[in-house]
């Protein structure tokens, strides 16, 4: 049973769904709405910075430990999202972990395509072990839906370039699979109240462009994940990415890596978003700031 709140959030969802328009403008536009409406908790610390020329933020907490960071991916279908619309999740799990978050603005598709995103997510990790002077095992990478996957992608890509791995990484019901194999994918349109199939397919063909769905780099299900760092994959079973979240997890514990995978009954995509108003929401985000801090207290 979900509580009141979260039937809310399900019903206010269900009422945009009804609307949605497949494009761009619509997706930038319609997350930016949500998020609006949550701001940034009271309290939260703020600082921008550019990272090359990667536009970024930091959001911590009086008190959070120091040289302690999560380099945090936002969602948005590689299409829409930004620092903005997960400046509440982000602060939300920086004061659950007691750390420092850095979210950053990669680039977005249509405008920049594969691999683009990808690039600056590891310019900006690179940048955290160089300019910042933090050591791989004090950084966690996180990310949720197209973000949870570039965490993921972000993770095989460092580890193939030699480059020294965060100490853990989360992801929040990640979109792993551009190729949309799972079963989920058809059998959860009823159940999910915030992603349609043919949303996916609209932002993966913008950010694919010409290359393979399968690419490794762009569907981290299909990588070789073995010598990655322990993952928190937390998923709900109203949403049509969950295959998604536990192929992965079954692929990567396969490949001898520490999975912690998290599945929460009748939430919908990215449900900690909602924390707000929503108790699972803030139940959820206790549990990753617990992950956290397991690696880099």
């Amino acid at each position: 049973m979900v509580s009141p709140e979260m039937g809310k959030v399900k019903e206010q969802l269900r009422a945009l769904q009804s609307k949605t328009v497949l494009s761009v403008e619509a997706s930038r536009s319609g997350l930016e709405g949500l998020a609006s409406l949550a701001g940034v908790p009271r309290g939260a610390k703020r600082e921008a910075v550019m990272i090359e020329t990667v536009p970024a933020k930091w959001f911590w907490f009086p008190g959070a430990l120091e040289k302690k960071v999560i380099l945090y991916l936002h969602g948005g279908g590689y299409i829409a999202g930004s620092i903005i619309t997960h400046q509440d999740l982000g602060a939300r799990i920086a004061r659950a972990s007691n750390t420092h978050i850095l979210i950053i603005d990669y680039r977005r598709a249509p405008e920049h395509p594969f691999p683009a995103a990808l690039d600056d997510a590891v310019t900006a990790y690179r940048w955290l072990t160089s300019t910042a002077g933090l050591a791989p095992e004090n950084i966690v990478i996180a990310g949720d839906s197209a973000g949870g996957g570039l965490t993921a992608a972000t993770l095989v890509k460092l580890r193939d370039d030699g480059i020294p791995l965060p100490a853990a990484a989360v992801m929040l019901s990640p979109w792993t699979d551009l190729a949309h194999t799972g079963n989920s994918v058809k059998l959860k349109v009823a159940e999910d109240p915030f992603l349609t199939p043919a949303e996916l397919e609209f932002d993966a063909k913008l950010y694919i462009k010409t290359n393979h769905a399968k690419n490794p780099l762009i569907s981290p299900l299909y990588a070789d994940l073995a010598g990655l760092p322990p993952l928190l994959i937390q998923v709900g079973t109203a949403e049509i990415l969950l295959d998604d979240a536990i192929r992965l997890a079954e692929r990567a514990k396969a490949a001898g890596v520490d999975v912690t995978l998290d599945i929460w009954p009748d939430m919908v995509h990215v449900w900690q978003a909602f924390a707000l108003v929503a108790p699972e929401s803030r139940e959820a985000i206790e549990k990753i700031g617990t992950f956290i801090k397991k690696f880099l207290s």
